[in-house]
């Protein structure tokens, strides 16, 4: 019987950094190795999006609008991907179907090719714009299933919304393991029951090292068909990373799946990112912990960042003893929230109020406005619905939406947010930064013009 050909979707530049080191390589690390990354024959390298636009902006001093330009630049011959949180687009709440559209069109046009679209419910209505756009622009929309389990995420169930997503326009269905809990007979029926559905549809996998499965479960999944994997160069791979490349091309090259990546660049890419990762070892930004196998998210279907957030939360609140009590809550309000996959921002929220119900000795007595938005309906159709007792008491007499919250956000927005900017935004852009992350943003801007004025007041110093 013919394989078919894997490709590899590198993730070094993007969420393999983000699980390791939060996201903190800049560009001036990743620019000598891209030509030759462009060079490796990847299906995709995956580049921007998820947590680089806040971090590039807050902690790095980068526009992450001109480091992606600067990385086409360096790679023309690669398909640029990026990670969208759907109406969340790249922060934490939803905007107007005006600026999700706006954004997906900059995004193209400086650079992206392939927009990976994502929901923390699986709410497919909350897709629907981005994918319209991105096909719009004439870039590839991958349709994203957050995997999870629960008594509601059935194999029927991911199929039916896997056929909303290519009714939509999707290029590609990805399949989201963001915890890496997806055991191998669960990716291998999964992924056979979605080429049973779509045989032609290209089907990627995504999944982390955390519980040790990842390595098996990609091998499960491309024996049921699946097209492309998500990978890391070796020095950036395992632990709450992907699996590392070159393992992968060797061992599927060995079995005799077609596989296109060129051997040398690959080996030469590893050596060129071992020295950045022992840097970051030595200056604590690289946890080894983080590069290890933690099961507890078998036990709990928490992500690995997820419990650090607990224990964090915690050790602030100086109640580390309580950790084991909020790991046993989190489930149980996860299931009263409707079972939504726990990704970004669902994670936080469940999260969050588990920590606040152990510390409370008492369920839902203290609630925060995350999580009576959600109850409101701000973030979507939930999986299952809201337990209804506590959906009344989190939110004391206020009725629930009964219409798309999108539809009821203002749509001048970006004209309002441009007018009272200014001359502080120079483009597009700028503005676009401003409306996903305001005081991060403005904070930006203040410190480039700074900046640019001593870069002059240097010039004429030395003429």
């Amino acid at each position: 019987m013919k394989k078919q050909k894997i490709g590899f979707t590198e993730t070094v530049l993007r969420d393999s950094s983000q699980s390791l080191i939060a996201t903190r390589l800049p560009y001036s690390k990743m620019e000598p190795i891209l030509e030759t990354m462009d060079k490796a024959g990847y299906y995709s390298c995956e580049v921007w999006g998820g947590a680089t636009f806040d971090v590039c902006l807050r902690f790095l001093g980068e526009d992450p609008w001109e480091r992606l330009r600067k990385i086409r630049e360096h790679m023309p011959n690669t398909k640029l991907q990026m990670l969208l949180r759907g109406q969340n687009i790249l922060g934490y709440k939803h905007y107007p179907d005006d600026i999700v559209r706006r954004f997906v069109r900059k995004s193209v046009e400086n650079g992206i090719d392939i927009i990976r679209i994502f929901d923390a419910l699986n709410d497919t209505q909350n897709l629907k714009v981005a994918i319209e756009e991105t096909v719009k622009c004439g870039a590839m929309a991958s349709g994203t299933i957050s995997y999870t389990t629960s008594p509601v995420h059935t194999l029927a169930k991911n199929v039916e919304t896997v056929n909303e997503l290519v009714k939509m326009g999707v290029s590609s269905i990805c399949i989201k393991d963001m915890a890496g809990i997806c055991t191998p007979q669960s990716m291998y029926d999964l992924v056979s029951a979605i080429k049973d559905a779509q045989p032609d549809m290209p089907l990627v996998m995504h999944t982390h090292c955390t519980t040790g499965m990842a390595y098996m479960t990609y091998l499960k999944g491309i024996e049921a068909g699946a097209d492309v994997i998500d990978t890391a160069i070796s020095p950036f791979s395992g632990g709450t990373s992907q699996p590392a490349t070159e393992t992968f091309f060797e061992a599927l090259s060995e079995m005799g799946y077609p596989v296109s990546l060129n051997k040398e660049v690959i080996y030469k890419m590893a050596d060129y990112f071992k020295p950045i990762r022992n840097d970051y070892i030595k200056d604590g930004t690289l946890n080894p912990i983080s590069m290890g196998t933690d099961t507890q998210c078998l036990n709990y279907q928490i992500p690995g960042g997820m419990l650090s957030n607990l224990l964090s939360q915690l050790k602030t609140l100086n109640a580390l003893d309580k950790f084991e009590d909020a790991l046993k809550e989190t489930p149980l309000v996860r299931k009263d929230m409707g079972y939504p996959p726990l990704v970004t921002p669902t994670s936080q929220i469940v999260g969050t109020q588990a920590v606040a119900n152990v510390m409370a000795g008492q369920r839902y007595k203290n609630v925060n406005d995350q999580i009576k938005a959600y109850c409101r309906g701000e973030y979507g159709h939930t999986p299952a619905p809201i337990d209804p007792e506590i959906q009344k008491q989190i939110l004391a007499g206020e009725e629930p939406l009964k219409v798309r919250y999108a539809d009821t956000l203002p749509t001048d927005t970006y004209e309002k947010t441009k007018e009272a900017l200014g001359e502080t935004a120079r483009c597009e852009e700028d503005v676009l930064s401003y409306i996903a992350f305001p005081q991060v943003a403005e904070k930006f801007f203040e410190e480039r013009k700074a900046n640019e004025e001593k870069v002059v007041k240097y010039s004429i110093t030395e003429a």
